[in-house]
């Protein structure tokens, strides 16, 4: 079987002590500080590159003495995150950068492997505790084995307070044994997905599950004085909620995008606009809880990695349309009402979903085809 190497990233929660939490928040607000000055430069002037604003780096900590108590080697990954939006900008593939927030920006900071002359190493991993810059030995909740070559670490601080590491790495994978096992998906919100083969995989409704503990929570927010002791005490089981229905939710798409890439070769699904479906104020919300677009982006990196081809169709091609026996179109199905219906050319009965999923399965072994 082949191999490859890929990057992959370990996530882990580390419990640093107190000194190290608070280098992590002066880290933090650090590379924020970096990024924000250096866009007001942008904004006054215009734009330089990586390397000259790079260069007036050391004169920035002549200048604030506290930049130097962080790790720097994360002061230059805060550029090189600016650097990256801005050609993004040029490129017309995003707006301009905007100005990073203590409340609304992700609270996290990138620092890199490297090795010194002497021998020892910016990062390492022992046991349980990983070592970082300027943090030295933090312990972390192992729950498996890091493998592969370090190339950087994010440390990350959620709005629960609770602290995170991501650990890149550059890893040897092996191709999983190929199939001749085809498989169609038709993604929904009654149920989570129905394959061409019949199976109906029910739609967890995480959210749903936590949506009175959560309504209770916000009315008790609402009651506080903002910015009190007992505000931000509600505000944080507030946030703990939220973080326990996205690691839920992160879960259940890992376990059944694994599963399907390890039963199947090749895997048909349509190409989903969330965006727009976002718009319908009545199903956004369960749209978004459903999270189709996160599940098809772990199908995607998952079959690249071990050797299986996911095919992704039209967003208007009409799937539940057609009858999957005899071609037929049928528009009346279009209205989501319509669950089983009868084709009036060949009499075949369907149910909506399962015929959906049958039908994109055919258009993609037919795009397979095509595309040899």
């Amino acid at each position: 079987m082949q191999t490859k190497i890929v990057d992959k990233a370990y996530s882990f929660r580390i419990t640093p002590n107190k000194k190290q939490e608070e280098l992590i928040n002066k880290n933090i607000g650090c590379v924020r500080f970096v990024f924000n000055h250096f866009l007001a430069q942008s904004k006054d002037d215009k734009y330089l590159s990586y390397s000259k604003f790079a260069t007036q780096l050391p004169k920035l900590k002549k200048e604030y003495n506290w930049l130097r108590e962080v790790d720097s080697i994360s002061l230059q990954q805060s550029l090189k995150d600016l650097d990256k939006a801005f050609k993004r900008f040029f490129k017309g593939l995003g707006g301009f950068p905007k100005f990073k927030s203590k409340k609304n920006n992700k609270q996290s900071y990138r620092t890199q492997y490297f090795k010194r002359s002497s021998g020892t190493e910016s990062i390492e991993i022992k046991d349980n505790k990983i070592k970082l810059p300027k943090l030295g030995w933090v312990k972390f909740r192992k729950s498996r084995e890091v493998t592969g070559k370090i190339q950087n670490v994010t440390i990350r601080k959620s709005k629960a307070n609770k602290y995170y590491i991501s650990v890149c790495v550059q890893e040897e994978v092996e191709e999983l044994p190929q199939t001749d096992k085809a498989i169609g998906i038709d993604l929904g919100l009654k149920d989570f997905l129905i394959t061409s083969n019949g199976e109906v995989v029910s739609n967890p409704r995480t959210l749903s599950k936590y949506e009175n503990k959560i309504a209770r929570l916000n009315k008790r927010l609402a009651k506080k004085e903002e910015n009190s002791n007992n505000w931000y005490k509600v505000k944080n089981k507030l946030a703990r909620v939220h973080e326990k229905v996205a690691n839920i939710r992160k879960d259940f798409l890992h376990k059944l995008s694994t599963k399907l890439i390890r039963e199947n070769q090749t895997i048909v699904v349509e190409s989903l606009k969330v965006k727009n479906m976002l718009k319908n104020s009545r199903l956004a919300k369960s749209i978004s809880d459903v999270s189709w677009s996160k599940f098809v982006d772990y199908l995607s990196y998952k079959a690249e990695w071990y050797g299986k081809e996911l095919i992704k169709i039209d967003t208007f091609f009409p799937s539940s349309q057609l009858c999957s026996e005899c071609g037929y179109q049928k528009k009346e199905v279009k209205d989501l009402s319509v669950r089983e219906w009868e084709c009036p050319k060949c009499h075949s009965i369907h149910d909506r979903d399962i015929n959906a999923s049958k039908n994109i399965l055919q258009q993609g072994l037919q795009l397979q085809l095509a595309s040899r």
